[in-house]
């Protein structure tokens, strides 16, 4: 069987997700470099892509022995588990399924909103308005007040006690956040989220999956120039590159 693509680079926060999901059950996949936004050939908006993921963005699934293709992070980690019966990270019972589709759907305008403060930091070519940062940060941090005062009060996890793609989704963006990486956020008031990303280090190839962040380093004060951000991704697909030849192997 030919393994699946996965279209995308790995300092986008829903590839990385998707890829830590299959590190994690060692599942081989070809992971194929894809410019988010560019309109040439390896580009997320040139007519080829748009023909296997008509919102072009990343990620992008793609299954070569059947041509099935399935773009959108979390519908993707929902897919892959389903297909391979991964049903410890997203539970065949419908209750507990519930809890995590909740969180998938709570995600976009709330943690998601994450990125729109590393953006700021990476592009200030774009010149993203002040208020708009603030409102993003605002969001971001109801966002996870919520989770912290809720979900990781209740249970180890965001849906339970277990690991879930819940968990791989919210480390996407708020993971990216923290001093070890781009620290442009402060954890200390929110004693179960700190809690809960102490134990997402501890997952099965969180560092592996996260060479990009620790490759780019402290962006807050400083914007890293584009030639930094290229050599992180490339660092970082090596690296993910080379956990997966051992699956093969």
């Amino acid at each position: 069987m030919t393994p699946i693509k996965i279209y995308g680079v790995p300092f986008s926060q829903p590839v990385r997700s998707v890829i830590w999901l299959l590190l994690v059950k060692k599942l081989p996949f070809e992971l194929v470099p894809t410019n988010p936004g560019s309109k040439g050939e390896n580009g997320s908006k040139h007519p080829s892509f748009l023909e296997k993921n008509p919102s072009g963005t990343i990620p992008c699934l793609e299954e070569p022995d059947t041509g099935y293709t399935l773009g959108e992070g979390h519908a993707i980690m929902a897919y892959l588990c389903q297909k391979y019966g991964w049903s410890d990270m997203y539970p065949e019972d419908i209750q507990a399924r519930g809890k995590v589709d909740w969180y998938l759907n709570f995600h976009h305008r709330n943690i998601r909103d994450a990125s729109g403060m590393v953006a700021p930091k990476i592009r200030k070519d774009l010149n993203i308005p002040e208020l708009a940062q603030e409102m993003a940060r605002r969001t971001f941090t109801a966002g996870i007040k919520t989770l912290n005062d809720q979900c990781l009060a209740k249970g180890r996890f965001i849906a339970g006690d277990d690991l879930t793609i819940a968990d791989l989704a919210a480390y996407g963006e708020i993971g990216q956040l923290q001093n070890q990486f781009t620290n442009i956020f402060d954890f200390s008031p929110f004693e179960n989220l700190q809690r809960w990303l102490n134990d997402m280090h501890q997952v099965e190839f969180h560092d592996e999956a996260h060479v990009v962040l620790s490759e780019l380093g402290d962006i807050s004060e400083d914007a890293p120039d584009m030639d930094t951000i290229r050599t992180a991704n490339i660092n970082a697909f090596v690296a993910i590159q080379n956990v997966v030849q051992g699956f093969s192997g």
